[in-house]
């Protein structure tokens, strides 16, 4: 087998730093791209789907993230830490227990990843029971084919 020519090995080289770079480039770029389009949560909203917690139940903390671009993004406990004065948090339910006797229950939320982000509120416990009786679909249906009754003014 003959030696390489200065200019053979040279080119080999080239060769192989093309290759090399087709194949890191594309991974550099992808780093850069996605380092370059992170976002960031600038504030944290609490967004309740009911104005009072109930007694004996799961009650969902809805909380949502304000991004840098102006979008919301909903959060969860493997962003945030619940913490709150009365009952227990399982992800972002809060349990209060059917024999509570507090008024009230103060919240507090805080980003993980930024412990300035965080949040403090306060909800009220329902105090009347959910003991209303809502008809059934028989009830209904019998009062719409019978005229039902009907309030005079």
């Amino acid at each position: 087998m003959k030696p390489l020519t200065k200019n053979a090995s040279n080119y080999i080289n080239f060769v192989s730093n093309i290759f090399l770079m087709k194949k890191i480039l594309p991974v550099y770029c992808l780093l850069f791209a996605l380092a370059g389009n992170a976002q960031k949560i600038d504030s944290i909203y609490v967004h309740l789907y009911t104005d009072s917690l109930k007694k004996g139940t799961y009650n969902y903390i809805n909380i949502d993230g304000l991004m840098s671009d102006g979008h919301y993004l909903p959060l969860d406990s493997t962003q945030l830490h619940f913490s709150s004065s009365y009952g227990k948090f399982y992800g972002n339910s809060l349990f209060i227990s059917k024999d509570c006797k507090a008024e009230k229950v103060n919240i507090k939320v805080t980003m993980k990843s930024n412990p300035a982000l965080q949040k403090e509120f306060t909800i009220y416990i329902k105090k009347k029971d959910d003991d209303e009786h809502l008809k059934t679909e028989e009830e209904i249906l019998g009062e719409i084919r019978g005229g039902g009754k009907r309030k005079k003014n």
